[in-house]
């Protein structure tokens, strides 16, 4: 039962969570982080996962030295009152609306571990006021010829290479292109990742949380992934195990995120699309593409959800509000289109 003597205060907007401490103790904020990253291992999250999540901590933790002048380590939970962290995140300010808004989820996060280890009380980060973030759009690679430029290059060998490939070259592209895959998860594709008969195959994807889905494989993709494994056969030889890497550099070694990254790039600039490219986007610019082609061509939210593999559908929605062809032939009905034929012609 709550103490009559704090009843008062509860809901007030600046009551001072987390005190009391429903603990018998006062832990240290750095060891309950400890224990919140231990909790969360069964959830396996990526290696870049958990370093923003400990980038978010770190950079509330390096605002609160300053605050209440005290270090890291002698930060206890009981220092984190309303007031301490509105000026801890308002030492953060100069940071982009997106990261705050990140950082702000991931102290959300954490409390809401407190609470439900006794810790604490109540979650305090509702009375920390937190960014609204604009909704993105989808960072699509522009221009109607970029994609045929892309293919073309992939295919007949990048000019400036020292050892070409352009088998494996042309079967990163198309897997992107058709498939929407993330960097992550094209890296982690075995040769056992191709499942089904001739014709009617699929690629298993893991995803992030370890979420696994999977993509139909085309005919004509089908086609280029053999062609590629064959010329990997030729340059290497031997039998390919399943459970190879299906990606793999000119020294045949599983493919890195800095060689892909790589490859991706020269073709852009190879095929003069760079600047087509939007900024902060490079791997991950052909996946939206992906998305927003199958969207303009009138796949539904739920079909786009389930082939990229995304936990919610708002975050897929982004893609067919931006090319559903419903909404531009809604646009197209204005009047004013139709006075705007009468006077041109």
């Amino acid at each position: 039962m709550l103490n009559e003597r704090l009843r008062p205060l509860v809901g007030h907007r600046d009551y001072a969570f987390p005190m009391p401490l429903l603990a018998p103790t006062d832990p240290a904020v750095r060891e309950m982080i400890d224990e919140f990253f231990l909790a969360r291992r069964p959830k396996k999250h990526s290696e870049h996962t958990l370093a923003a999540y400990r980038r978010d901590l770190d950079s509330i933790m390096t605002a609160l030295m300053m605050v209440i002048d005290k270090e890291d380590p002698e930060i206890l939970i009981s220092d984190l009152e309303i007031r301490v962290l509105r000026r801890a995140f308002a030492e953060i300010s100069h940071q982009s609306e997106s990261t705050i808004a990140r950082t702000w989820s991931t102290w959300n996060q954490l409390f809401t571990f407190l609470v439900a280890e006794g810790v604490v009380p109540g979650n305090p980060m509702a009375a920390v006021e937190k960014p609204r973030v604009p909704k993105s759009r989808p960072k699509a690679i522009t221009g109607d010829d970029s994609v045929m430029r892309l293919l073309e290059v992939a295919a007949r060998g990048r000019s400036g290479a020292r050892d070409p490939w352009p088998e494996r070259d042309l079967c990163v592209i198309v897997v992107l292109l058709t498939c929407g895959l993330r960097l992550a998860e094209v890296l982690s594709l075995t040769l056992r990742s191709i499942d089904g008969p001739a014709g009617d195959r699929v690629i298993g994807v893991r995803g992030k949380g370890r979420k696994e889905r999977t993509v139909p494989l085309e005919p004509e993709v089908e086609a280029i992934i053999e062609s590629y494994l064959e010329s990997r056969r030729v340059r290497f030889g031997g039998r390919l195990p399943g459970d190879a890497a299906l990606i793999v550099n000119n020294r045949g070694e599983p493919m890195q995120r800095g060689g892909l990254q790589y490859l991706v790039d020269a073709l852009y600039r190879e095929a003069g699309i760079r600047t087509r490219v939007p900024q902060g986007a490079l791997v991950h610019a052909l996946r939206h593409t992906f998305a927003t082609s199958l969207a303009r061509n009138g796949a539904t939210g739920t079909e786009l959800q389930r082939l990229l593999g995304h936990e919610s559908l708002a975050t897929t929605q982004r893609y067919v509000d931006a090319s559903a062809r419903e909404v531009r032939q809604a646009a197209r009905s204005n009047d004013a289109y139709r006075v705007l034929k009468e006077v041109l012609d």
